[in-house]
């Protein structure tokens, strides 16, 4: 083993995961580690686990495997929400030396003295219940844009869903605490940062005051707002429910606050909202919708939504294809609902048949094109700024508007983390021109 230990990192899932990836590997970092790609057979492997994705079981198998195959005598470590819900599972692996769940991830390094190859992998869990800290984390991503954490956990109990047992209880940074670490990230010459957790409308929950709010969502991005350093922010997945009509009209005015919104719908019926103990019905979702195109008529609005749920019949889905076609929103993020242990969906009954369930993720796929489409084409001739990002094999350099739309244009190092202003032009390819360089909206 060299005489600085290397570590490498595989992250499944969200946003969130990434950010505590990131986390831990400055930990390590200043713990005496040296990060490599995960391809090159590092001393440990971190896998960082998602109890979302539909095989999570497979995925961690799979990639376990593959380290093997990079270098047989790496120690890996599993940790994430997966790990905090199938430690046994997980630790049934071969290969498989250590598994933390939700309360040790971040204590990584002190399981790190000796990294020798175990017959079975020792496992450092806890009762969800026990999953009260919060640590601040954020990743950063091809030097412009960071993913930083503000809320971790979940209250709600929505009858699918394995984040609560995976994640535990709503628990938020201090605003103090998220300030500090907007200073840290513009130090990095950072231009964007989004702001993500599980529940981040529910910022400001503080169980240790039996459970009540400290703070809210509005007075921290009020706060962000007049933080320096920091050219754009734009917010992750908020719940319509805590999505106040007061925070929409803050980013409306907003100096820094991008016209761009990711609200989860689930389902355009009411049952089968009900069926999922969702906290709203389809006419708050488009109360909401209505009041963001009455204040940013150009703002981007994305869309999650689950088709096959179970009691789901073809007029359920029918009301859901209806209303999101109706309503004014940008793109879809489809996912096929797949069973999950410890979870009440799985006494609804009847149970949508999996070839069902994927004919109606495919139509709302090409609804979420067209809708996709559809947007973009409506601000050809319009200017907005970009910025872009990163590089790709393919020689083009990419960014988004503050409304979310993708360009690209070849390859050019100096664009890199720069904010240009940029004119949509083409109906036909969709061009995007400006004095500098030439744009396409990218797929």
């Amino acid at each position: 083993m060299s005489e600085s230990p290397s570590v490498s990192f595989y992250t499944l899932g969200c946003k969130l995961n990434f950010a505590e990836t990131s986390t831990i590997g400055r930990q390590l970092r200043d713990a005496g580690f040296r990060k490599v790609d995960f391809s090159t057979g590092a001393d440990v492997v971190v896998i960082n686990t998602c109890s979302v994705t539909e095989n999570a079981d497979r995925e961690c198998k799979t990639l376990v495997k593959k380290a093997l195959q990079f270098n047989p005598g790496s120690f890996i470590a599993v940790i994430g929400c997966y790990a905090q819900l199938k430690p046994e599972t997980i630790s049934a692996i071969p290969g498989v030396d250590l598994v933390l769940g939700a309360t040790e991830k971040f204590n990584l390094s002190q399981y790190l003295h000796h990294f020798d190859k175990k017959e079975r992998a020792e496992i450092h869990s806890c009762e969800i219940a026990e999953a009260q800290s919060f640590v601040s984390s954020y990743s950063i991503g091809d030097r412009t844009r960071a993913f930083l954490k503000v809320q971790d956990g979940c209250d709600y109990t929505c009858s699918y869903c394995t984040i609560p047992l995976a994640r535990g209880e709503s628990r938020s940074d201090s605003i103090e605490s998220v300030l500090q670490s907007v200073k840290e990230i513009a130090g990095r010459g950072i231009k964007e940062i989004v702001l993500t957790g599980v529940n981040i409308g529910d910022f400001g929950t503080d169980h240790q005051q039996s459970g009540r709010k400290t703070s809210s969502f509005l007075k921290l991005i009020q706060a962000l707002d007049e933080s320096e350093g920091i050219e754009r922010f734009r917010i992750s997945s908020i719940e319509p429910n805590l999505l106040s009509d007061e925070i929409i009209s803050f980013v409306a005015a907003s100096k820094r606050f991008v016209p761009h919104f990711h609200i989860p719908l689930q389902s355009g019926s009411d049952k089968i909202l009900g069926l999922m103990r969702r906290r709203y019905r389809r006419e708050l979702y488009a109360e909401r919708i209505a009041y963001i195109r009455k204040l940013m008529p150009h703002a981007g609005i994305g869309v999650d939504v689950i088709t096959g749920f179970p009691g789901e019949t073809d007029e359920d889905f029918l009301e859901t294809y209806n209303f999101l076609k109706e309503s004014e929103v940008s793109y879809l993020h489809v996912f096929t609902y797949s069973e999950r242990d410890n979870t009440d969906a799985l006494q609804i009954r009847p149970v949508v048949p999996i070839p069902i369930r994927k004919q109606r993720n495919k139509m709302l796929r090409i609804l979420s094109d067209k809708l996709q489409h559809s947007f973009s084409e409506k601000y050809i001739g319009k200017s907005f700024d970009v910025l872009f990002e990163n590089s790709s094999d393919d020689g083009w350099i990419r960014g988004f508007t503050g409304n979310y739309i993708k360009v690209k244009t070849q390859f050019e190092g100096s664009l890199a983390n720069k904010l240009l202003r940029c004119t949509l032009g083409s109906p036909d390819e969709l061009m995007c021109l400006t004095a500098e360089v030439e744009f396409s909206v990218s797929n």
